[in-house]
């Protein structure tokens, strides 16, 4: 029996390992006042995104994929497998799984499972590719979920944003608070707790903040011989390549992924951010 695994362009997971292990995105939207692009890259890249964020009057919103979408998606991949796992963004910070559900109803013969994930960006994107492993390897439908579900608690993620103006502008900070963190220098590090984007801790200065993500992670990671990390920025690729270097130095885990915060988080975040998401085996 052969599984698909799908999940969607918020998960931010590389292209390169999408083809690898035959992982299929369902793109979501993003909306720039009356311009409306899907997030694949191709109607509108992470540079262009993040150009058009820093000039743009207007703040980005973000809407998910449709129910065609998925069920194009769902379409094409069942000439070829048996049955389809979704891996998708929580619910409590998008439609998208909705959207998923209601093409799945359109095709009541087919196996198809919805998983929702909890998380976004690469806390979602590990889940897809530990599944997609799992089913590049032949594993049955059953013991990928039952895996998935294991491994949902091992994955940590730590944001750190450099600004708050975005997360104000996107109605996701109050102005006061903002401007209060502005005034005394905090830079916040964030998570995602319960399906949701949550303070773990303030931090002052930037240059802190991104230690104090290194000193946290010490304080998490039991065993750093089986530690996977992703390191993600939002446009400021050098900074996002230092920050590796050092968590590399100080962890040197078996794998350490670069890649972008994509199009969707960062429309929230804005240019800036660093984030870093781990796991042990």
């Amino acid at each position: 029996m052969t599984v698909a695994i799908i999940t969607d362009s918020s998960s931010d997971v590389p292209k390169d390992i999408c083809e690898k292990y035959n992982i299929s995105v369902v793109p979501l939207y993003i909306i720039f006042g009356k311009e409306t692009y899907r997030d694949d890259g191709v109607q509108l890249s992470i540079e262009k995104f993040y150009e058009k964020i820093r000039t743009s009057t207007v703040m980005p919103t973000t809407s998910q994929p449709t129910t065609i979408d998925f069920l194009e998606t769902y379409k094409k991949l069942l000439k070829n497998h048996d049955s389809i796992i979704n891996i998708l963004i929580s619910k409590k910070m998008s439609g998208t799984i909705t959207s998923a559900e209601l093409a799945a109803k359109e095709l009541p013969g087919a196996d198809i499972t919805i998983i929702d994930s909890e998380k976004v960006h690469m806390p979602c994107g590990f889940l897809a590719i530990k599944a997609a492993k799992l089913a590049f390897n032949g594993t049955t439908k059953e013991e990928i979920l039952k895996t998935v579900s294991e491994f949902k608690e091992k994955v940590k993620v730590l944001f750190i944003p450099s600004t708050l103006e975005y997360l104000k502008r996107g109605g996701r900070i109050g102005r006061a608070k903002s401007l209060l963190a502005s005034l005394l220098e905090l830079k916040p590090i964030l998570t995602l707790h319960d399906g949701e984007v949550s303070p773990y801790k303030n931090t002052r200065r930037w240059e802190h903040g991104k230690q104090e993500i290194i000193n946290i992670m010490e304080t998490m990671i039991k065993n750093p011989a089986s530690l996977h990390v992703f390191v993600g920025d939002s446009d400021i690729k050098s900074e996002g390549d230092e920050f590796a270097n050092k968590i590399k130095e100080k962890f040197n885990p078996i794998e350490l992924i670069r890649g972008s915060i994509g199009c969707i988080v960062g429309s929230h975040l804005g240019p800036g951010a660093l984030d870093v998401t781990f796991y042990e085996d």
